[in-house]
């Protein structure tokens, strides 16, 4: 057959409904309830078979149709007030521009992530990482934060996820047609589409065009490399999200991060929009990044190396997402030098100075090997885990970055994550809410402790909304799961029993989610008897929805989809426990706010985050979860059920046999009792309070705007302030300076050394109050005490010596001898009790660092 020549006819709307289509465009209407309500009132049975996309139903409507809606002028008028109502949100001042006052604010911030998932309308992400993407871009956009987004467009996204008749999964990866798509190809002013371009080894050039997708007030720039200009091998480039070989991924990772910054200069220059000042590397993906950004510099304000990595690490915010090293993009060092040595090496940019950046360069780490995490941390002046447990894991995970330093002290803070609530809040609870409620009583979540004869919601209220969303779910997964049954060869004659799988009055419990081995997607199914007996219990059953993608080249998450579809295929619980296949944001969007119970039950501490049990709770479901991820710090006690954990056991079989009874426990004698006990009124008035201490809770505390607004007070403003600081005007002069004196510190490091340290006020036993004065005799040698800091590192010692609850004392210069030796002194008094150690070391010091942990260098006591 003959290559077929595709294109795209679009519709023309007559000139009433003209603004329909910049409302389509604006991805603003993938959480804005009015808008999708008047797209799906022009076609209710065309907005469902389109399922929900504004640009896929205009292009479907009937022209004559359109005419004849064009003549309705209660819609005309509606669709007038929906865009002036947009153009109100797009221009006017927000938190950012009325209440956030910091003079070091930055006027834009990049935002690189290999994956957003805003809407299923436009499938560009597999799990968690995207979701958070797509809720961080909201959220700036509700907030009026100046953030431009950077990512790649798949051909193909991720996959869609069938199941054959023995429950293996099966990946299928339609063709996205982009012109089909919510965006606009970003053009030169001659119209002609505006390309970024990288060399490739060999001669060869990637070349990819830039689609725009407009995110309410957020641009995100999606990088597309299937273009009639490259090679076939090129234009393969952005095929599918996480697919191919490790040359293939690291071509995407080129693109996604030197390309991106390319991207970003191409839109500043055709938009007069500002350059950024701050760049977001979510994850390691976008690492590149600081290459492309150091290659500028060194270019265009002729300076060494160092100087350009001191100015690009200023104003740069890496976030890490992975809490397994296994999660981690790593790469042979003989591949990247295949595109950054030779022929292919960046001027000013040795290949050895490019490796150094992702070197495992400590013991126990791989030398062959090129880490992109550690591209992250080292090209960035702040570094992020994405909850305060996993903060903690990540601290642990790199220490060896700053093995001289306690793990306690490795900079990589945390925020915790949060969801965008207009995306996850179903709208007929956000009804209820809002008939009651103001925004600042549902914002704060003190609106739900209010009574009913204080203006709040009822029991009885709450109570049949909850019961709605389940009925909800329940319809769909019905039609989810006959259609899936289908797919897998079944006749429509031997399906009668679909249509009574599930029950809108049986406590439902979700769990849906990316599937890797350590989220322990079979766990429910350690005891097969019990679990069944929960399923099938003659008056308090319980019904159990899963859903969740394993990439195809895990195996063991592909074969443990197949052991859940198998037990779930049993006629004798068929009705109490389904598998739904193809888990996106419209699932979830039914799925969480039907649910009363959302389960999560991974291997302690390998959650990152985790974000689906926050949209549950945001709709008054409650969790049970092991205390990973978010849940590990805002757990109370009151807000759902904490599954124990068996820390210590060492067989994994063991660990997760005695968890899973632990979860079954938790189950038969807590949850299930609770959901069933009913008043006259048929209300679990105990299982609502739980309800509505979780709504007044944790709503303040899961919602992405608190998440953005931490980005912004603690992350992206300092980080601003840093690049500015290191700018210098002509020459990067602060870069420079810091570059020279680090490059002198780390000369002169191996003479520095504590020689003798004194304490006066010190014995086996030490009373409240006393004083106690330090002095420390150390050797700088070529260096000045003005480039160090001396400090008494105070603490509560372990068995094995080593200190915790650290405390610091710092030090000053009290006398001076010949030598480069000087005399450092300092006092305090004791403030508690009990057990107490001390050490002396020396770090360096300079304003221009975030903290004396940056060089990772530290002299300590000759043992």
């Amino acid at each position: 057959m003959r290559a077929i020549r595709r294109f795209t006819v679009r519709t023309v709307l007559p000139e009433p409904l003209a603004p329909l289509d910049t409302l389509a465009q604006n991805l603003r209407w993938s959480w804005h309830t009015p808008t999708r309500e008047l797209f799906a009132s022009l076609d209710p049975e065309l907005w469902e078979r389109v399922h929900g996309d504004p640009v896929a139903l205009l292009g479907s409507i009937d022209p004559q149709r359109l005419a004849t809606l064009a003549e309705d002028r209660a819609l005309v008028a509606r669709i007038g007030e929906l865009d002036a109502d947009l153009q109100r949100y797009l221009t006017e001042p927000r938190w950012y521009q009325n209440d956030f006052a910091d003079a070091d604010k930055p006027d834009a911030i990049a935002y690189f992530s290999a994956e957003y998932g805003i809407t299923a309308a436009l499938p560009q992400y597999s799990g968690g990482l995207g979701i958070l993407a797509g809720d961080h871009l909201k959220s700036a956009s509700d907030l009026g934060v100046p953030i431009v987004g950077v990512g790649l467009l798949y051909g193909a996204g991720y996959f869609k996820q069938s199941l054959t008749r023995d429950g293996w999964q099966h990946e299928t990866y339609p063709v996205l047609d982009p012109d089909n798509l919510p965006l606009s190809v970003l053009r030169e002013a001659d119209g002609s589409a505006a390309r970024v371009r990288l060399p490739l080894p060999g001669g060869r050039t990637l070349s990819a065009q830039v689609w725009l997708a407009q995110v309410g007030r957020v641009p995100l720039l999606l990088l597309d490399s299937n273009i009639v200009e490259n090679d076939d091998a090129a234009r393969r480039v952005t095929d599918r999200l996480y697919g191919g070989s490790p040359d293939h991924r690291l071509q995407q990772e080129l693109l996604l991060g030197m390309g991106g910054v390319r991207a970003l200069r191409l839109y500043a220059r055709l938009t007069g929009s500002p350059q950024p000042s701050v760049y977001h590397c979510n994850e390691g993906h976008a690492g590149f990044l600081a290459v492309e950004r150091i290659r500028e510099l060194i270019e265009s304000e002729d300076v060494s190396f160092e100087t350009a990595l001191e100015a690009v690490k200023a104003g740069t915010v890496f976030t890490t997402h992975t809490p397994v090293p296994a999660g981690i993009s790593r790469y042979s060092t003989d591949l990247i030098s295949e595109y950054f040595g030779g022929g292919a090496e960046l001027p000013g940019i040795p290949l050895g100075k490019v490796l150094a950046l992702g070197a495992e360069d400590y013991e126990g780490g791989n030398p062959a090997v090129f880490n992109m995490a550690i591209l992250g941390l080292r090209s960035a002046k702040r570094a992020n885990g994405v909850a305060q447990l996993h903060g903690k894991v990540s601290r642990g995970m790199f220490h060896q970055l700053w093995s001289d330093f306690d793990v306690t002290e490795v900079p990589i803070t945390s925020v915790t994550n949060g969801v965008h609530a207009p995306t996850w809040v179903d709208p007929a609870f956000a009804e209820l809410a809002y008939r009651h409620l103001d925004a600042d009583q549902v914002e704060s979540g003190q609106g739900w402790r209010l009574s009913p004869e204080e203006g709040g919601v009822s029991d009885v209220e709450l109570w049949d909304v909850r019961r709605k969303l389940r009925g909800n779910l329940v319809k769909e997964a019905r039609h989810r799961v006959r259609k899936s049954w289908l797919d897998r060869g079944a006749s429509p004659a031997e399906l009668g029993w679909t249509d009574d799988v599930l029950d809108p009055d049986v406590l439902t419990i979700g769990f849906a989610r990316r599937v890797p081995t350590y989220k322990r997607l079979t766990l429910m199914l350690s005891d097969p008897e019990r679990l069944t007996r929960l399923l099938t219990d003659p008056e308090r059953p319980i019904q159990i929805l899963v859903a969740g993608k394993s990439h195809p080249d895990d195996e063991h998450g592909v074969g443990l989809i197949q052991q859940l579809v198998q037990f779930a295929d049993q006629a004798g619980v068929r009705e109490r426990i389904v598998f739904l296949p193809n888990y996106d944001i419209a699932m979830a969007q039914t799925l969480m706010p039907g649910c009363d119970v959302w389960l999560n039950n991974p291997l302690r501490p390998l959650e990152a985050s985790g974000t689906s049990g926050m949209k549950c709770a945001l709709n008054g479901a409650l969790n049970l979860s092991i205390l990973d991820g978010w849940w590990d710090e805002w757990y109370d006690g009151r807000n759902g059920w904490a599954i124990p954990t068996a820390d210590g056991v060492e067989d994994p079989e063991q660990r997760d046999r005695l968890e899973a009874a632990a979860l079954y426990e938790i189950l038969e004698d807590t949850v299930v009792p609770r959901f069933y006990d009913r008043d006259s009124e048929g209300v679990p008035r105990h299982w609502m309070e739980m309800v509505r201490h979780t709504l007044a809770t944790l709503g303040p505390k899961v919602q992405a705007t608190r998440m953005v607004r931490e980005y912004v007070e603690r992350l992206y403003t300092p980080t601003a302030g840093s690049a500015r600081q290191l700018d210098g005007g002509a020459g990067l002069e602060g870069a420079r300076s810091l570059a020279d004196w680090k490059a002198r510190v780390r000369e002169a490091w191996p003479a520095v050394r504590v020689d003798h340290v004194e304490a006066d006020g010190v014995g086996e036993v030490v009373q409240l109050g006393d004083r106690i004065a330090v002095t420390a005799y150390v050797s700088l040698g070529a260096l000045k005490p003005d480039d160090v800091e001396v400090q008494v590192v105070a603490g509560r010692p372990d068995e094995e010596d080593n200190l915790a609850d650290l405390r610091l004392l710092p030090l000053e210069v009290s006398e001076t001898f010949e030598g480069g030796r000087y005399a450092f002194t300092g006092e305090r008094a004791l403030g508690e009790t009990g057990p107490f150690g001390y050490t002396v070391r020396v770090v360096p010091r300079n304003d221009a660092m975030v903290g004396f942990t940056e060089l990772g260098l530290a002299a300590t006591p000759v043992q």
